[in-house]
């Protein structure tokens, strides 16, 4: 009997490990999207300190210029980023084929019309990607109330412009902020609610 019994031990310890790994699986997938099953965290390097919640910053002596971003934007308009300077700028990487950004999206439609309403000198910047039509990306914005302008970058070529380190072409959702000065103060590459957007945003609102 005791021989019996061994490999039904294995047995539940192997549905256990499997088990295990597709909920690790699938609480990634409600992190980030990656495309290549490379981790959401995956660039390295900068001057960031990251926290526990995610999020990385950047001391403001130590901060390093954001790229110019410039393009059509899903509305049909153009956009250059560098026009921003003297607002914190909060750019958001999204496609409308990611969960995540879904989860996300009303958090941003949220915390943006707050921060309008207060008067903040804040400018929310979408960067919309891997959507081959502006068609489902335009779709994804009127179904969660997005008002602000996002570039349409289908192949992901504005988020190669970034210094290396600062973002993981894989990882999207990502969300990167810039201080009033268009520099890189704070980012993270998994989904964020309102209140880690908010620790993002308002340090930098803050500073003189």
């Amino acid at each position: 009997m005791s021989l019996s019994r061994a490999p039904r031990r294995r047995s539940i310890s192997g549905r256990a490990l499997l088990l295990t790994a597709v909920t690790l699986a699938g609480a990634l997938t409600l992190t980030a999207c990656t495309g290549d099953g490379s981790k959401p965290n995956g660039s390295s390097g900068g001057n960031y300190v990251t926290g526990t919640s995610g999020i990385s910053t950047v001391a403001k002596g130590e901060r390093t210029d954001a790229p110019k971003l410039d393009g059509e934007t899903l509305d049909g308009e153009t956009l250059d980023t560098t026009t921003l300077k003297g607002k914190v700028v909060v750019l958001n990487v999204w496609g409308s084929w990611c969960p995540p950004c879904r989860a996300e999206a009303p958090y941003f439609a949220k915390v943006s019309k707050e921060l309008a309403d207060a008067g903040q000198d804040v400018a929310f910047v979408g960067i919309n990607t891997r959507d081959e039509g502006k068609q489902n990306a335009i779709a994804f914005e009127e179904t969660f109330g997005i008002t602000y302008p996002s570039l349409f970058d289908p192949a992901g070529k504005l988020m190669l412009r970034f210094p290396d380190g600062t973002l993981n072409a894989n990882a999207i959702p990502s969300t990167i902020v810039l201080d009033k000065e268009g520099k890189i103060a704070a980012r993270t590459l998994v989904m964020v609610d309102d209140v880690k957007l908010r620790s993002m945003i308002d340090p930098l609102l803050a500073e003189k």
